[in-house]
C-alpha cells in the first residue's frame, strides 16, 4: 500500500543528508523546538533556616528551607524559566490520619508561597493539590479501614486547595487523582472569588514504579501503607486515560497533565490529538534519578541526553515538561 511519502522523491535526486550538512540548515529544518518557556521545576522544601538537604536517590536535588527557596525562585526567574513546582517534607509529628495540616494556613508550604511571592515577581507558582505529604498512611487521600476514602479526601483537597490561593500560589495542580476533585475544587475557588486560579490537573496519572525517590524526598515512603493502585491508574490502560482527561477538561482544569512522562509519551500524544488543550507531562523522579545517576558513573553524557529527552517530550505533543532537570536545561539552551 502506498504512503504519503511513497512519491516524495528517490535516491540520488533526493538526498535525505543534504539538509543535514551544516549546524544552521539543521537548526532552519527542525521539526521541534525546545525553549526555556516549556520548563517547569519541581522543588522540594523543608523546615530550617539556610539549609540544604541532598536527596540520595535524587543526585543533585536538595530540599531547600524556606529562605534558599526563595533564592532558586528567583534563580528560575532569572533563568527564564516561567514557572516553579513545590513539594514539601513535613515534619512527621504533624502528618495525621485526616492530613489536617495539609489545610494549616500557616504549614510549610503556605509559608514557602508568601515568602517567594513578597520577594520574587514575574515566575508562577505551582501547587501540589494531595495529602501524601501530610497523611501519616502516606496516601493521596484519607484511609479507613484500609480504604481510600473519595468523597471525604475531595473535601480535604478543597480545603488545601482554598488555603495555597490564598497564600499566593498560582496554579493548583491536584494529584490525587480521587473522582470529582477537578469540579469541586473549581467550584470552591470560584465560591472564593478565586476565578483566576488556574488548575493544572494531573489527569493520567498512572500506578508506577518511577515515583519512589520522590516519596524519599516528601517524607512519604515509609509512611506508605500499602500501594495506590485503588486511584492511580493501571500502567496497562490508554483509552482509561482519555475518559480520565475528558471529564477533567469538562469539570473545568484549564490544563492536562501526564505523568510519568517517558514511559507515557504515547498517552501524551493520544490526549493532545483528541483534546488539543495545553497538556504537559512530569518527568518524574525515577526518570531523572535513572539518568543522572548513569551519568555521574560516566556511563551517560547528562547535558546531551537531557535535551534529548525534553525534546521528546515536545515531539510527542507536550506545551510543557515538570523537570528536575529545568536549571541545567535553562542554561544549555541559553547557551545555545
Amino acid at each position: 500500500m502506498a504512503t504519503r511519502f511513497s512519491t516524495l522523491g528517490r535516491y540520488p535526486n533526493t538526498r535525505m543528508r543534504r539538509n543535514r550538512r551544516e549546524d544552521w540548515s539543521r537548526r532552519l529544518v527542525a521539526e521541534t523546538k525546545l525553549s526555556v518557556d516549556d520548563l517547569i521545576w519541581p522543588v522540594f522544601v523543608q523546615e530550617g533556616r539556610n539549609e540544604r538537604t541532598p536527596v540520595v536517590s535524587m543526585p543533585g536535588v536538595d530540599r531547600l528551607t524556606v529562605d534558599l527557596f526563595v533564592e532558586a525562585v528567583k534563580e528560575a526567574r532569572d533563568l527564564g524559566i516561567p514557572a516553579v513546582a513545590i513539594f514539601p517534607e513535613t515534619d512527621p509529628e504533624a502528618k495525621t490520619p485526616d492530613a489536617r495540616e495539609a489545610y494549616n494556613p500557616d504549614n510549610l508550604v503556605c509559608r514557602a508561597i508568601r515568602a517567594a511571592k513578597t520577594a520574587v515577581s514575574g515566575i508562577g507558582i505551582v501547587c501540589d493539590v494531595a495529602l501524601d505529604p501530610f497523611n501519616s498512611d502516606g496516601h493521596d487521600g484519607i484511609v479507613r479501614d484500609g480504604i481510600i476514602l473519595n468523597d471525604e479526601s475531595v473535601e480535604a483537597l478543597i480545603k488545601q486547595a482554598i488555603v495555597q490561593t490564598e497564600a499566593g500560589a498560582d496554579v493548583q495542580a491536584p494529584s490525587d487523582m480521587m473522582d470529582g476533585r477537578i469540579g469541586a475544587i473549581r467550584k470552591a475557588l470560584d465560591d472564593k472569588g478565586y476565578q483566576h486560579a488556574q488548575i493544572m490537573s494531573y489527569a493520567a496519572k498512572y500506578a508506577s514504579g518511577f515515583y519512589n525517590p520522590f516519596r524519599d524526598a516528601i517524607g512519604s515512603s515509609g509512611a506508605l501503607k500499602g500501594d495506590k493502585k485503588t486511584y492511580q491508574m493501571d500502567p496497562a490502560n490508554s483509552d482509561e486515560a482519555l475518559r480520565e482527561v475528558g471529564f477533567d477538561i469538562e469539570e473545568g482544569a484549564d490544563m492536562v497533565m501526564v505523568k510519568p512522562g517517558l514511559p507515557y509519551l504515547d498517552i501524551v500524544r493520544r490526549v493532545k490529538d483528541a483534546f488539543g488543550v495545553p497538556t504537559y507531562a512530569y518527568q518524574v523522579s525515577g526518570e531523572y534519578a535513572m539518568l543522572r545517576g548513569a551519568c555521574d558513573r560516566g556511563w551517560l553524557d547528562w547535558n546531551k541526553v537531557l535535551l534529548e529527552t525534553l525534546g521528546s517530550f515536545k515531539r510527542a505533543g507536550c506545551d510543557g515538561i515538570l523537570t528536575y532537570g529545568a536549571v541545567d536545561a535553562a542554561r544549555l539552551l541559553k547557551a545555545k
